[in-house]
């Protein structure tokens, strides 16, 4: 007799690795290795889940009925067209499985989101990787790797863990050159924090085209990774797959609440970008002050570039940042071993990170 043996794929991925948690130590520690919201969540999300406790003999509801339609309406978008799910991940995962199959291939730039990939070897299929220019995802670069398999286009914008993006004129551009039958799909998980003219994060190009689905996350901005909330705006018939293949309660009860609540409170939202952008552009200052290369983020991290020396490169400033209670993200699953990825913290953690990069990097140093 054999051993039970799982699909094709299964045995090629490297499980998922978040970033590294403080161990419970006397000395205070910070976390910024996960890209989470700096001051939290707010106030009114935090008081729905807790008020949610009441209920939770109770199953959720099952459609999400009153959080799609405060998407809807915080966004201007059709509720219908709306799939919820237990964080954005459950909606990249809900898409592959729907869409992709052994032997077909999604594309992902070169430093995209992992999860992109595992997704797909779990349904058998092959992740091709198109080369970036400058740490930015290239357009001509992906279409080339475009052929009559390519079942998934992923394109995170603006990218984790780099921080960049592309304007709504290349991203027009890549659904232009693609096949109707290819699905483009734009993870905007960071779209909240982007300031710039030029930038879409993709829900008038779900309106304009049948094969574009734009994700979106709780994670970040509104400070709830820990109820793991996402959403996906779809064309209707795409909406109606992916409620045929998602579980029926697939979102519990106290993350509908939280998520509903912290969607009324933009004002937190307002404060949370406001904070990002004065503190990110600080830590810049600081890193350039230093010497250190960077690249300019959109985001609420930053990918930092260390030097190719003992005790000054990015293996060793992981280990002693970590022995001073600041925990960062190492980059080499993404094959960037010279680089650190920093999310920005509360104003304490970030001015303690400083003070421990001087150490190595400052006159001093």
């Amino acid at each position: 007799m054999t051993n039970p043996t799982p699909q094709p794929g299964i045995l090629d991925i490297t499980p998922y690795v978040g970033g590294a948690a403080p161990a419970p130590s006397e000395q205070k520690t910070y976390k910024m290795s996960s890209n989470e919201s700096a001051l939290g969540a707010s106030p009114k999300a935090m008081g729905a889940y807790k008020a949610a406790s009441d209920s939770l003999y109770l199953y959720p509801d099952g459609g999400a009925h009153e959080l799609r339609a405060k998407i809807g309406e915080t966004y201007g978008i059709d509720p219908a067209q709306i799939v919820c799910g237990s964080g954005s991940d459950e909606i990249l995962q809900l898409l592959t499985k729907a869409y992709v199959g052994v032997g077909d291939n999604i594309i992902q730039t070169q430093y995209g989101f992992l999860v992109y990939a595992l997704a797909a070897k779990s349904c058998g299929a092959e992740a091709r990787f198109a080369p970036e220019k400058n740490l930015t995802a290239d357009v001509d670069e992906i279409l080339k790797l475009v052929d009559e398999r390519t079942r998934i286009v992923f394109l995170a914008n603006p990218n984790n863990p780099t921080g960049t993006y592309i304007p709504d004129s290349e991203v027009r551009r890549l659904r232009e050159a693609l096949r109707e039958d290819i699905l483009l799909v734009i993870d905007a998980a960071y779209a909240e924090y982007m300031e710039v003219p030029d930038y879409a994060s993709g829900e008038q190009m779900v309106d304009d085209f049948d094969n574009v689905v734009m994700t979106r996350t709780f994670s970040k901005i509104y400070g709830l990774g820990g109820l793991r909330l996402g959403w996906g705006y779809c064309p209707a018939p795409i909406a109606d797959v992916l409620n045929r293949v998602r579980g029926p309660f697939n979102v519990n009860a106290g993350a509908l609440a939280a998520g509903v609540a912290a969607l009324e409170d933009q004002e937190f939202v307002d404060q949370n970008r406001s904070f990002n952008r004065e503190e990110r552009d600080w830590l810049a200052q600081q890193f350039g002050g230093l010497g250190l290369e960077f690249v300019p983020s959109h985001c609420n991290f930053i990918l930092v570039k260390f030097p190719d020396e003992p005790g000054r490169n990015a293996n060793d400033i992981l280990d002693f940042l970590k022995s001073e209670g600041v925990m960062v993200r190492d980059m080499g699953p993404y094959k960037l071993d010279e680089w650190l990825r920093i999310s920005i913290g509360e104003k304490a953690g970030n001015r303690r990170l400083v003070e421990l990069l001087s150490k190595r990097f400052g006159n001093d140093g």
